[in-house]
């Protein structure tokens, strides 16, 4: 929901596609046998990289809408030089973005190996996007991979419908009688393809961290309340994932928008939907939720009840949120459009969306235009105390460690860069993940101190993915105890510190529900 929101509200399209590490000879490629057959990669500066492995059968025709199947064997030696094609949806802003994509055949990885010999820890990557957008190629974490000796894996998981469709047919044919989560479930076929055959690639198997970044992050929330994604990882990294307390659909309302959906296709069976085209499955999800669904064997019950009760995977986690997340939602909602919120409409604007009491929080003359006022309370309410509660709720099965994205200089992410707008972004949504990787493929424009904080996060998280612990060299420990947040900043602006306050500087007792105006 959260990315689909943006560009929901954006008739803008990228110009450019996304760039691919220059290949090396032919001689240097590297071959690797996995259980269903050889690859051949490519060498590169930053390491060995092999592109749109197929980690299951593509779940088209009668597969549409089935638990993923396991891939099967090919002969010969298949090339891996190549992203395969992005899972099934709608234009966007984004790089590479500017047309739909109507492939089903998509369940592809993508691996990323460090030079050198060893079993080497492993991170999982599952792309933002709002569970209806993205794809595993949206970062390209070759140098993280380098830097920190961990292979990296990205992934393609089906989205929208394709992905969370819930009906009662569709229940019929679920072993548990519950449908929807066939996204979720592709999640935990790559963490088994992984598993099985990482090794192969100089990882180790039982070294696996999942990560993600937006609805990446909530997957990783929700796969770590899922019985059946036991012993597929060791620990978790949640970045701007915590939004909606991670909750999924209950069963009954999901089958309800399936069939609202069924309905607005005219279909009346399961061999009619099947029939429908990916356009015309892509023109009809609009306007429906799409997201995990609890109450079956996957998802029993919801992630923050399973957390409380102890029935979640007791794993390290690294969870956080960034300073200014509301400000990407908040400027697509009205400066992009040509229609900056004005102060006349601040007040009904608030109102509306959270109520007087928020309005008294967020007084106009506190804040630099009506969209930063506005924009503050929907992050403080949507991302940052959800992060804190989130840590509240993990630290009765193991260690959390939190941190907060506070670079306000940050150079906007790539898709709004080519905006050409001097809207003030700050630490918004998504700004984080240009110091981590090649956002889109592209190098980020980071000064000389971002890029003094970019090492110093790719060394956090490096050492959360070996070690399980985050930490980097002459920098505080991050926090592994809730209510105290390691701010993650460049030295002009105080550099990294620890502090107790993040939850009253985002007024998190009145999103909390026991605050008072």
């Amino acid at each position: 929901m959260i990315r689909r929101l943006v560009i929901g509200l954006a008739a803008l399209a990228a110009a450019f596609a996304v760039p691919l590490p220059a290949r090396a000879a032919p001689h240097d490629d590297p071959v690797v046998r996995t259980t269903a057959g050889w690859v051949r990669g490519q060498t590169t500066a930053e390491g060995r990289q092999f592109l749109g492995i197929p980690y299951a059968q593509p779940p088209v025709g009668d597969l549409r809408w089935k638990a993923p199947r396991p891939v099967e064997p090919w002969h010969g030696v298949r090339t891996a030089r190549d992203f395969g094609d992005r899972c099934a949806q709608g234009s966007s802003w984004d790089p590479g973005y500017d047309e739909p994509t109507y492939t089903e055949d998509c369940l592809d990885l993508n691996v990323y190996v460090p030079e050198g010999s060893g079993r080497r820890p492993v991170m999982v990557w599952f792309h933002g996007g709002g569970l209806t957008a993205g794809a595993g190629q949206d970062i390209v974490p070759d140098a993280f991979a380098r830097q920190t000796g961990t292979v990296v894996v990205t992934i393609n998981y089906r989205l929208g419908a394709m992905g969370f469709l819930a009906t009662a047919g569709l229940d019929k044919e679920a072993r548990d009688g519950v449908s929807g989560n066939f996204g979720m479930l592709d999640q935990q076929a790559a963490l088994r393809w992984v598993r099985a055959d990482i090794g192969r690639f100089g990882g180790d198997p039982a070294r696996v961290t999942i990560a993600g970044e937006s609805a990446g992050g909530r997957s990783v929330c929700t796969q770590l309340a899922s019985p059946t994604a036991k012993g597929l990882f060791r620990a978790g990294i949640i970045e701007s994932g915590a939004y909606g307390d991670c909750a999924a659909r209950t069963h009954d309302t999901a089958v309800a928008q399936g069939a609202a959906f069924a309905e607005k296709l005219g279909c009346g069976t399961l061999a009619c939907l099947r029939g429908k085209s990916a356009a015309e499955i892509l023109a009809a999800q609009a306007g429906f939720d799409w997201g995990p669904v609890a109450g079956g064997a996957f998802l029993p019950v919801q992630p923050a009840t399973a957390f409380a009760q102890g029935a979640a995977a007791r794993v390290p986690v690294l969870n956080g949120a960034n300073t200014d997340e509301g400000r990407l939602f908040a400027f697509s909602s009205f400066d992009l459009t040509g229609n900056p919120l004005t102060a006349e409409q601040y007040p009904q604007v608030m109102r509306s969306a959270f109520g007087d009491r928020a309005l008294r929080r967020y007084p106009l003359p506190a804040y630099a235009s009506p969209t930063i006022a506005y924009a503050t309370a929907l992050g403080d309410t949507l991302f940052a105390c959800p992060a804190l509660r989130l840590d509240g709720v993990l630290a009765g099965r193991g260690p959390v460690y939190s941190y907060e994205f506070a670079d306000r200089t940050s150079p906007p992410f790539a898709s709004l860069r080519d905006l050409h707008t001097d809207f003030d972004f700050g630490a918004t949504h998504v700004n984080e993940v240009q110091y981590l990787f090649k956002h889109f493929g592209l190098e980020s424009p980071l000064n000389a101190e971002q890029r003094a904080l970019a090492r110093q996060m790719v060394q956090y998280w490096g050492s959360f993915v070996r070690d399980g612990v985050p930490r980097a060299a002459g920098q505080p420990a991050m926090p592994g105890r809730p209510g105290l947040v390691l701010s993650l900043k460049t030295g002009s602006e105080g550099g990294n510190t620890l502090s107790a306050a993040v939850g009253r500087d985002h007024q998190c007792d009145l999103w909390d529900g026991g605050g008072s105006g």
